[in-house]
């Protein structure tokens, strides 16, 4: 471990979390408008459901760590969410029915909570697919398994679990279909966020986060900058200086 200690976020997920840092992704813009501020670590495993996260719950998120996160952005849903896979296909089925989703992302919340007293979390729920890019990607039979219903069917008994256990939630489901032609825009393959998907992904958590009444807030304004930040005369005109701490303002007000 480096120091000094700063705020720990966990991005806890399957595919959409472990892609996450890819370009333009919604785990890499949060490290950049943190940074200085807070780490943001990614556990994502790709192809995951619930049932396969709480299997490791411990080990991701050992209770006897020494530092605790601050905050754990959690998403499981999509692959739980997908119709079962035939039998005959020979293949790991991701399917969790509804009633074991539910109580996984309740055992899961349960952990987290227990981590310690400053730890927040906040769940995405599934997000909508479009099943024509599926199956222009990965095919017809993998197109039959992901329909947007079921997407719905899972979004909202995620939300529903989060209102009862009062866990901050973001309706993915909701919320990118929001954006005019959501199909081509918010995805790459039908799946997967493209980085207009992942920009629409991070102002929602930024609006969870202004919003929240925690305390410690964790809204990038709120938390201090790690050392004082320098920029050299010598390399540098006042001009220079006047401009970039500009250019950063201007980089974050996105997110405000």
């Amino acid at each position: 471990m480096v120091g000094p200690n700063r705020p720990q976020f966990v991005l806890f997920g399957s595919s959409i979390v472990e892609f996450s840092y890819g370009d333009h992704g919604w785990g890499a813009i949060l490290a950049d408008i943190y940074a200085r501020k807070a780490d943001t670590l990614v556990r994502g495993y790709a192809g995951w459901s619930s049932r396969q996260a709480l299997q490791v719950l411990d080990q991701v998120f050992p209770k006897d760590a020494a530092l605790q996160p601050s905050l754990v952005i959690v998403y499981f849903g999509g692959n739980d969410s997908m119709l079962p896979l035939p039998s005959a296909l020979g293949l790991h089925d991701p399917h969790v029915p509804l009633a074991e989703y539910v109580e996984n992302m309740r055992k899961i919340a349960i952990h987290l909570k227990s981590l310690s007293e400053k730890t927040r979390i906040i769940f995405l729920t599934a997000p909508p697919v479009d099943k024509a890019e599926i199956c222009r990607t990965y095919g017809d039979k993998i197109a039959e398994l992901r329909t947007n219903e079921s997407c719905r069917i899972y979004s909202e008994a995620c939300l529903k679990l989060c209102q009862e256990m009062n866990v901050k939630a973001v309706d993915l489901w909701t919320v990118l279909q929001k954006e005019d032609g959501w199909e081509s825009a918010c995805f790459t393959d039908g799946i997967h966020l493209s980085a207009e998907g992942s920009k629409i992904v991070v102002k929602e958590i930024m609006k969870v986060l202004r919003e929240a009444d925690w305390e410690p807030s964790l809204h990038w304004k709120a938390l201090p900058i790690e050392f004082e930040s320098l920029l050299p005369n010598y390399l540098v005109s006042s001009d220079t200086k006047t401009m970039l701490s500009e250019a950063s303002s201007i980089r974050h007000m996105q997110w405000e």
